[in-house]
């Protein structure tokens, strides 16, 4: 069973490389790594060049910014592996997790799995209160549309089956691709799993690039997707 990873990635030179070689440490299965440049302005596309081939299996490249939800999309379009996880270009989390979140649809009693910072996760670092508040209150107001009891709903880490995850069309191009998603599995037949992950969170000084705009946003696509659209 391959498992094809995919990185949107959008100046991360500090970082880009690294979870590049901490995926390649996952050795348990075979997998392709896939990240798509959103048009960096750092070094981050000449990292990237350089280990094309030898560290990434696909590198795919944004004329202009578009936002993590299209480089996903773009990501998914490209994949070949029988599940498809996405990973961030940072370092908040661990594809030491990795064995834990594809363990269920690997033996097939899931067809998609969320990871969760809130539920039996081993180590989190403690950061920002109001940040942590505002994902629990995105993830109850998602929850009451859509009828699943996740506890993070906005976590990164989020494998499918991919036969599943590339039937689905997906239309928001930055963070809203969370509940958009959320929405759309809840309308369908399938089996959702829940998994707590370790989480080593940033601060913006670090580079932390989700806003409060970025949550009022996702307040629309909860809404949106879960009232309007199929």
């Amino acid at each position: 069973m391959k498992i094809s990873i995919i990185i949107p990635c959008f100046n991360e030179e500090n970082t880009i490389e690294k979870i590049v070689d901490k995926i390649l440490n996952q050795d348990q299965f075979e997998k392709e790594i896939i990240v798509v440049d959103d048009n960096s302005s750092d070094n981050s596309r000449q990292i990237l060049n350089k280990i094309k081939g030898k560290k990434i299996s696909k590198l795919l490249f944004n004329e202009k910014n578009f936002g993590k939800g299209y480089c996903i999309s773009k990501g998914i379009e490209n994949a070949e592996g029988d599940i498809i996880l996405i990973q961030d270009a940072d370092l908040e989390y661990d594809p030491k997790d990795y064995n834990k979140i594809l363990f269920p649809i690997i033996n097939d009693y899931a067809d998609v799995v969320y990871g969760s910072r809130f539920i039996n996760s081993d180590e989190k670092r403690v950061l920002f209160f109001w940040h942590s508040l505002g994902n629990k209150f995105l993830t109850l107001l998602s929850n009451i549309f859509t009828n699943l009891n996740l506890t993070d709903m906005e976590c990164c880490y989020k494998a499918f089956k991919s036969e599943v995850i590339k039937k689905i069309k997906l239309e928001e191009n930055r963070f809203g691709f969370e509940p958009e998603v959320t929405a759309k599995l809840a309308k369908k037949n399938l089996r959702i799993y829940e998994i707590g992950i370790s989480y080593h969170g940033r601060t913006y000084k670090d580079g932390k690039k989700i806003t409060w705009k970025d949550g009022v946003s996702a307040l629309r696509c909860i809404l949106i997707y879960n009232l309007f659209k199929n």
